[in-house]
């Protein structure tokens, strides 16, 4: 399976390759910030998996903390993706490929969120152990 994906103004153009590892939703405060939102919706993906097609000279990149390498486009300012390096995993935006079938599994540092979501999915207080977290869930 192979999707496409853009940047706001179309200067930047993605593709990813295959299945997500993971696609869920982020409460971090940073991601809020971030994203101007309550909530990010995510897709994990391996690094091979995801390939700028178009307009890399226009990707601008921000680091707050060495976990997230935020990427976006210098032009329009359009989010595309965060590279985890400790994950090993590309977090491409579910907006950003709109064509995805985004089935969310879980949501991360849920133990910052500023919106409560009752939607049976698990809430972890950080990450999942296999992502270095805690591996603790908290209630809905």
């Amino acid at each position: 399976m192979s999707l496409r994906g853009r940047c706001f103004c179309g200067a930047v153009e993605i593709e990813v390759e295959g299945a997500p590892e993971a696609m869920g939703y982020c409460h971090c405060e940073s991601c809020r910030s971030w994203s101007a939102s309550p909530i990010n919706a995510f897709s994990l993906w391996k690094p091979d998996s995801v390939k700028v097609t178009k307009g890399a000279e226009n990707i601008g990149m921000f680091a707050k903390t060495p976990m997230s390498e935020r990427q976006f486009c210098k032009t329009c300012g359009g989010h595309l993706m965060t590279n985890h390096p400790p994950l090993g995993m590309v977090d491409v935006y579910q907006a950003t490929i709109p064509g995805l079938d985004f089935k969310p599994m879980l949501h991360v540092f849920y133990s910052e969120t500023v919106l409560h979501v009752k939607d049976g999915l698990p809430k972890m207080k950080d990450f999942p152990k296999e992502f270095g977290g805690s591996g603790e869930t908290l209630p809905e």
